[in-house]
């Protein structure tokens, strides 16, 4: 067993709670959280319950299966966040042209299909009725053209093309010909500065959004997948920096191996990186990455970070992720380079999942706090690292992540003598129940930080499931109600932080 019980070289910190609730769960009228109204109210239930952190998943724009982790850009915004009342008080749109969108949204589920067939005209008439001479726009363009240029040209090809893989692409295209390119841009320059509006009207909203969070003393938490999406800017505008055949297909993609979870391991189907071409690079496209999201958010998790010191390698093609390899990644000179460039870095370890000795030592030396799941500390034999008694102050604990159930659901699923532990270990009775119980199990631990599900405040099973790995269905659909939150769930919340040193 890896125990770090008496690890006393970790950094101590400000002890604080906070909730992992996205943008698109919250309420509001057109089918989809954004960074409006019903944002604020958010963070103003934060500050209420003495909340110090909100955390979101990743914020840029999804392509097929709608997930977060599979964006075309680790640069740009998601169009679908932004808040249409604030285009109309900006005079870019009116009431009226917003009332076909409000009837019939399922208002505790997204409906993407719809949002991608009903949210683009809509934008589409907003830019209609903008100056693109505007300074501010100007301003914008200039400040983020490193990205901004090439993720417009990628967005106008992809929606010539019917949203199809750049890879489908005629190879002038592919292949970024620059004649091709440029008489393109030339053609289709209005489709262009569109994209560029979009990204505009999202950054200008986010930076609202984010004064207002933080005014409050709350810091946002941001995520950041370790992989790009196969259909993506970056792999589109970097290749080299990933191990690609030259027709632009992955030679290999990310996973899991099979474990006691899935015989047949997990597929993900993101393109692997070229560590050696990257550090030749100096690594600036991870300098670059790293500091946009620490620009926008306060604190970035970052995901799968043990696929940092060896990661599990599958041929593409492959059916399952059986065939795999580990291979050993950059490890302390990626983050001591980064460090070199930006300074102490406000990360977030996401180091769940299959955890050597030589992970354990590598997110040591970064001084990371790591991730602890409470959901996954029941054993009834007591061996598990994650029981609160095995923690250092230096991690960060969730009764669950979006990739889990909800407590009520982990309650409904979980074997009866896990269920018989956790009742004993924390001393839940029946009155009290498991939510309460194991909120009250995290909040108490000596973890500086602890994270929860809002929907567990809400006592939500898993039909409020955010997602389900590997399973097709309802992920990342979820909404709260308008009605969710209440004062008595803000009184006890906020007395719980309170009682556990986090206020």
């Amino acid at each position: 067993m890896l125990d770090e019980k008496y690890d006393y070289k970790e950094t101590k910190q400000n002890r604080g709670s906070g909730i992992l609730m996205h943008i698109s769960s919250l309420p509001g009228p057109y089918g989809i959280g954004t960074l409006g109204d019903k944002a604020r109210d958010f963070a103003d239930f934060l500050k209420a319950a003495g909340q110090k952190y909100w955390q979101l998943l990743p914020v840029g724009p999804t392509g097929y299966g709608d997930s977060p982790y599979a964006s075309f850009s680790s640069f740009a915004g998601n169009p679908y966040f932004i808040d249409l009342d604030y285009l109309v008080r900006d005079g870019l749109l009116t009431k009226e042209d917003l009332a076909s969108l409000e009837e019939g949204f399922d208002p505790e589920k997204v409906d993407y299909a719809r949002l991608y067939n009903e949210r683009y005209p809509i934008l589409q008439k907003a830019f209609a009725n903008f100056d693109i001479g505007n300074m501010g726009f100007q301003d914008f363009v200039a400040k983020k053209k490193d990205w901004l240029n090439d993720y417009a040209l990628f967005m106008a090809l992809k929606n010539k093309f019917a949203g199809k893989n750049f890879y489908s692409w005629p190879d002038s295209y592919k292949y970024r010909d620059p004649i091709a390119l440029e008489e393109f841009a030339r053609d289709h320059q209005e489709e262009i500065d569109f994209q560029k509006f979009i990204q505009y009207e999202f950054f200008k909203q986010w930076t609202d959004f984010k004064a207002y969070v933080n005014e409050r003393n709350i810091k946002i938490i941001g995520d950041l997948p370790i992989f790009v999406a196969a259909d993506s800017l970056e792999i589109w505008t970097k290749p080299q920096l990933f191990q690609m055949e030259k027709d632009l297909r992955p030679k290999y993609v990310g996973g899991c191996p099979p474990d006691y979870f899935s015989e047949d391991g997990q597929l993900w189907g993101n393109p692997v990186y070229d560590w050696e071409a990257n550090k030749e690079e100096g690594y600036n496209f991870w300098i670059n990455r790293i500091k946009h999201n620490l620009e926008i958010f306060d604190v970035l998790r970052l995901d799968h970070f043990r696929g940092f010191e060896s990661y599990w390698k599958i041929p593409y093609g492959d059916e399952n992720a059986r065939r795999g390899s580990w291979e050993l990644g950059p490890a302390m000179d990626l983050f001591n380079k980064v460090k070199e460039e930006l300074g102490e870095l406000s990360i977030i370890a996401e180091d769940l999942g299959y955890i050597t000795e030589e992970v354990v030592n590598f997110r040591k030396e970064t001084g990371f706090p790591s991730m602890k799941v409470l959901q996954f500390a029941f054993n009834p034999d007591a061996s598990s690292d994650y029981l609160p008694h095995n923690l250092v102050d230096n991690s960060v604990i969730y009764t669950g992540t979006h990739d889990n159930d909800t407590i009520k659901g982990w309650a409904a699923n979980a074997r009866e003598d896990e269920l018989q532990f956790a009742r004993k270990y924390f001393n839940i009775d029946e009155e009290e129940g498991f939510n309460h119980g194991l909120i009250r199990g995290a909040m108490t631990s000596v973890s500086f930080m602890a994270i929860f599900q809002m929907q567990d405040f809400l006592d939500l099973g898993n039909e409020a499931r955010m997602n389900n790995p590997g399973k097709i269905g309802d992920n990342w659909t979820w909404r709260m109600k308008d009605d969710g939150i209440n004062k008595q769930i803000i009184d006890e919340l906020r007395e719980l932080t309170r009682i556990s040193g986090r206020l």
